[in-house]
């Protein structure tokens, strides 16, 4: 685990030590029964709202513009909320900075990894997971469970926690089926369902077999994927109810292990990490269950790597890797581990992708 220390606001630590109840709030962008990104912090939030002595208030549907900074404002001043989560990345620069200044007692913990000590407040964090370890795992079993070897994958925007998430699924498939191949579509958006049911549609009429996402919220992908017969691995939290047939795993993400962890470290007074970041081995994320489609061969290569890859034993992107286009990325040998920074700067897709970082 990854992490950054950072001195507890001390109006955090008197409303812990007292007999008064400390009010948690989370704002997401979007539904907080979306089947993906809002519906996993919104699970976070419900193993919250069951300690003792926390109040939660939630808010959906709040746009990534000045209506978040009314929300967290209405959170402190008519809730009394001591710490909140803006969930969303877009929320950080400028309405996380701007109401952290305003608000110098209260702590701002957003998911993401843009938090830089040398000059954003000091009652900020910043929270994360390498949700990538899942990602290649999973790519694994769609590497194993397919016929055509024609994997697809569905994302919002270029950018290199995507491209991340695109390259360990293509690299977990390729690591037990060599020749398979993921067609990448970038639809431009978080929540863009028309664009990616018809992304969905096109790689399946192509021959795509296993269809995956990396958008805010994969329930159009994954029951698109159902009707037409095609298997799917989900993001963000278990779709595994919208496709009982071909469902074959999923990328997960465990906020409730963080929610709690920073509860603990907040009501405790203690110093809470600036920079939070982990993995299968610090219990940030998770595999979704396997579905009837997935081979009993194809789940021990998958509890395998993830074995390996909770240890600490397998590196994900090691060399040689070479990308799309035939350039080297990494030599023979040449390492990138989960907390090298030139993986927060990704700007390729690998070998074996179809598909372009210029869009």
């Amino acid at each position: 685990m990854f992490v950054s220390l950072a001195l507890l606001p001390a109006s955090c630590g008197k409303e812990a030590a007292s007999d008064q109840p400390l009010t948690v709030g989370f704002i997401y962008v979007g539904p907080r029964d979306d089947y993906g990104y809002n519906q996993a912090h919104a699970e976070g939030a419900a193993a919250v709202a069951k300690l003792a002595g926390v109040k939660t208030r939630e808010e959906e549907n709040v746009p990534e513009t000045v209506a978040v900074q009314k929300t967290i404002e209405s959170m402190i001043n008519l809730d009394g909320a001591a710490v909140i989560f803006p969930t969303s990345f877009g929320y950080f620069e400028p309405h996380i900075l701007k109401q952290a200044e305003k608000f110098p007692d209260k702590t701002f913990l957003h998911c993401g990894g843009l938090y830089d000590g040398s000059k954003h407040p000091a009652n900020v964090g910043s929270y994360f997971g390498y949700i990538d370890e899942a990602e290649y795992v999973s790519g694994i079993v769609a590497g194993m469970t397919t016929k055509s070897g024609k994997l697809g994958f569905i994302a919002a925007k270029p950018i290199p926690q995507v491209l991340r998430n695109i390259n360990a699924f293509t690299l977990g498939a390729r690591s037990v089926n060599p020749s398979a191949t993921t067609a990448v579509i970038f639809t431009g958006d978080w929540s863009m369902p028309v664009k990616e049911a018809e992304a969905a549609n096109s790689l399946i009429d192509q021959g795509v077999d296993v269809l995956t996402a990396h958008v805010d919220s994969p329930k159009v992908i994954i029951e698109l994927a159902e009707r037409r017969g095609a298997f799917s691995t989900g993001y963000h939290t278990n779709q595994a109810t919208l496709a009982p047939k071909g469902y074959l795993t999923g990328a997960e993400w465990n906020w409730a292990k963080v929610y709690t962890d920073y509860m603990s470290w907040i009501r405790e007074g203690k110093q809470y990490p600036h920079l939070l970041r982990g993995g299968f081995k610090e219990g940030f994320i998770k595999l979704s269950p396997y579905g009837p489609a997935v081979s009993e061969e194809a789940k021990k290569k998958a509890e395998e790597a993830k074995a390996k890859l909770t240890e600490g034993t397998l590196t994900i992107f090691k060399g040689p890797i070479k990308d799309n286009e035939g350039k080297v990325i990494l030599a023979e040998s040449v390492e990138q581990k989960q907390t090298d920074i030139a993986l927060e700067n990704m700007n390729y897709l690998v070998e074996g992708s179809i598909g372009s970082v210029q869009q």
